[in-house]
């Protein structure tokens, strides 16, 4: 159940609908390794270079998200592991995430805002603390270096959704190891 309700909100996490024949992708689609090509600044990717994150479904229906980079000053590999899982409180495709291994446990609400689950995908987060929030904002492709054809289709969703490419750092992606 949690498995087909998961693919509920992959299939409509989109901010625009757009009919299509036939049904939606399979969760297990989506799995599998990206590629950061830009965030917004996260504390916790300062100095990051070759960005990547791997999903894959766990036996119980959660998805286990695997976060990679290299240390541009140092050449270290830093890496954090997480489990996302649907938002009980909503259908919008919302999913919350935890990162088990930080010193304090950090639930966040995770959103897949557009994907074709070939190339590439919009990723976005945002964390209240009571007065202000932050918004994090991810674009990740399934290749290291994508073709700036696909970086248009994740700049439009982008640009659509309200955020300003103005505060997007491109990851770099060059002399990566993993």
């Amino acid at each position: 159940m949690i498995k087909l309700a998961l693919l509920f909100v992959l299939c409509s996490g989109a901010l625009a609908q757009v009919p299509s024949l036939g049904k939606c992708p399979d969760l297990k689609v989506y799995m599998g390794k990206w590629y950061e090509a830009g965030r917004y600044f996260v504390l916790a990717e300062l100095g990051g270079k070759c960005g990547t994150a791997k999903y894959s479904l766990n036996d119980d229906g959660t998805i286990n998200v695997f976060k990679n980079q290299v240390n541009a000053f140092t050449g270290k590999s830093m890496s954090i592991e997480g489990i996302a899982q649907l938002a009980s409180e909503s259908g919008e495709g919302k999913l919350t995430i935890s990162f088990p291994t930080l010193p304090s446990i950090i639930e966040g609400s995770l959103w897949i805002l557009d994907t074709d689950y070939s190339s590439y995908a919009v990723v976005f987060s945002c964390q209240d603390f009571k007065l202000f929030n932050t918004k994090q904002a991810w674009i990740l492709t399934r290749d290291r270096v994508p073709s700036e054809k696909v970086l248009q289709k994740a700049y439009k969703t982008f640009d659509a959704s309200g955020f300003s490419r103005s505060f997007l750092i491109l990851t770099e992606q060059k002399k990566c190891l993993h």
